[in-house]
């Protein structure tokens, strides 16, 4: 039987739990987790559904477990695991619900980890969840880009990689999701500088914890000319600077056979055109 090959491992986890334990005890900024938690609470209460035992899987701060405990008799949270196979201490058929917010875009096997969530759900169980992704911090991206191709020759992998809401859809399917529906909100933040920004995403926990980042110190010349090269190109006509956060949104059914099914193709009584030329006489 052939082995099934190693997920790479591309976040330095250790290092990721320290400085988000460091942003927490100095005062975490929560803005977009917020924002986040406040949509989930909107997203759960939309479903009519009673819902038995869910979890809250590795979502920070407290507040979408809360959320969750309103719309589910029993909710636990779910620390990510520590180990490289990222192995979810979930048991099969367990649970009707499960969400996840700001937690996906560190994981290493993303796939994996939405396959081990399928097992995990109930026939007709609902998986919902909100990650990082599409064109986040693209301003940031091209900026330290544009710095290092002229002051250092060539990039160094500083921003973790992007979920974009095509591929999202593809991994709901490839896990075996039910009626996968996906959806981006874009959330435009402006600050003084580049510096604040920085500020921020280390008050987030969310600096660069690729694992394949490298060890030698930022060059000061390299930092300044980033940050000339962001007020250049992104800055709004009062100098304030903009900074683009994508939520990637995910929800998917375990199967069911209750559920509705797609149509086959040509089944159609009616074709597109038909439909079209029939509402325009309306």
């Amino acid at each position: 039987m052939t082995t099934p090959p190693t997920p790479p491992i591309v976040f330095d986890l250790a290092l990721l739990r320290q400085r988000q334990t460091r942003a927490a005890r100095a005062g975490a900024e929560t803005f977009l987790l917020d924002r986040v938690v406040e949509e989930l609470d909107e997203r759960l209460r939309a479903v009519v559904r009673e819902f038995q035992n869910a979890a809250d899987l590795g979502s920070p701060g407290e507040g979408a477990l809360a959320r969750l405990a309103a719309v589910a008799k029993q909710a636990r949270h779910v620390d990510w695991p520590t180990g490289e196979r990222e192995a979810l201490p979930l048991t099969a058929n367990s649970l009707d619900l499960v969400i996840s917010a700001l937690a996906l875009q560190f994981v290493n096997d993303l796939p994996g980890v939405l396959a081990q969530v399928r097992r995990a759900l109930l026939p007709d169980g609902y998986f919902l969840a909100a990650t990082v992704g599409g064109d986040t911090l693209t301003e940031l991206r091209q900026s330290f880009a544009d710095a290092e191709v002229a002051l250092d020759g060539g990039l160094s992998p500083r921003v973790i990689p992007m979920l974009d809401l095509r591929d999202a859809g593809a991994l709901l399917q490839r896990a075996g999701f039910a009626l996968p529906v996906t959806d981006v909100d874009r959330v435009t933040v402006r600050y003084d500088n580049m510096f604040a920004l920085m500020r921020d995403l280390r008050r987030m926990g969310a600096t660069n914890m690729l694992a394949m980042r490298r060890r030698a110190p930022l060059r000061r010349a390299t930092l300044m000319r980033a940050a000339e090269v962001y007020a250049e190109r992104f800055a709004d006509a009062d100098g304030r600077i903009r900074a683009t956060f994508d939520i990637v949104w995910m929800a998917g059914w375990s199967p069911h056979e209750s559920q509705q099914k797609p149509l086959k193709p040509g089944s159609a009584k009616m074709s597109l055109e038909e439909a079209v030329k029939k509402a325009s006489k309306k």
